[in-house]
């Protein structure tokens, strides 16, 4: 049910050039301008988000860096020294975060990819019926697992509006925030 980005964004373009496109009036020149500047904008987008992290991860280096260098500024100037201060406490937080972001999203995409195959394995070698125990044990964490993540898949697909009772799903940040050791089952009392 996830909508990875890269896929909803070939889908937009898609639709743009095969449908909406072809549609608008052509004598319509600031139409058809839009149009293509939509279809430009999202291919943009498929190009850069993909480095975005990088990108954001590299600024805060420079910037800390930046505020290192700064900090050893010295001056009698109240309003000075305290700007430093606050920058030195800015800069402490700021490593704190780098140091936490050290993993790319793509290699965060590759584990869990990895792991839903190893799962996927499993369940197939373990369903040939030969050990009942194994058997029952698979069953009961996969669908523990399936519906904490179709909850939250759920969740994070509210703003599309395809929920009947929208107010019966939490709110996606309650989610994530309600199970911060990863473990299947403890945001179950949110439902």
């Amino acid at each position: 049910m996830q909508l990875r980005y890269e896929i909803a964004l070939a889908a937009m373009m898609k639709s743009m050039t095969d449908v909406v496109i072809p549609a608008v009036d052509g004598k319509n020149d600031l139409a058809v301008q839009q149009a293509n500047l939509v279809v430009g904008l999202l291919n943009l987008l498929a190009q850069q988000l993909p480095q975005q992290f990088r990108f954001d991860r590299d600024e805060l280096q420079r910037l800390l860096a930046c505020a290192k260098g700064l900090s050893a500024l010295r001056s009698e100037d109240p309003a000075i020294r305290a700007a430093t201060a606050a920058l030195d406490e800015a800069r402490l937080a700021a490593e704190s975060v780098y140091q936490r972001c050290a993993t790319d999203p793509a290699e965060l995409t590759a584990a869990v990819r990895t792991l839903r195959e190893a799962t996927g394995a499993l369940v197939t070698a373990s369903n040939d019926g030969r050990d009942a125990a194994a058997l029952a044990l698979v069953e009961t964490a996969v669908m523990a697992l399936s519906r904490e993540q179709l909850l939250r898949d759920r969740a994070l697909m509210l703003p599309q509006g395809w929920e009947p009772d929208p107010s019966a799903i939490p709110p996606i940040g309650k989610l994530l925030d309600a199970d911060p050791d990863g473990v299947p089952g403890a945001a179950g009392a949110l439902v």
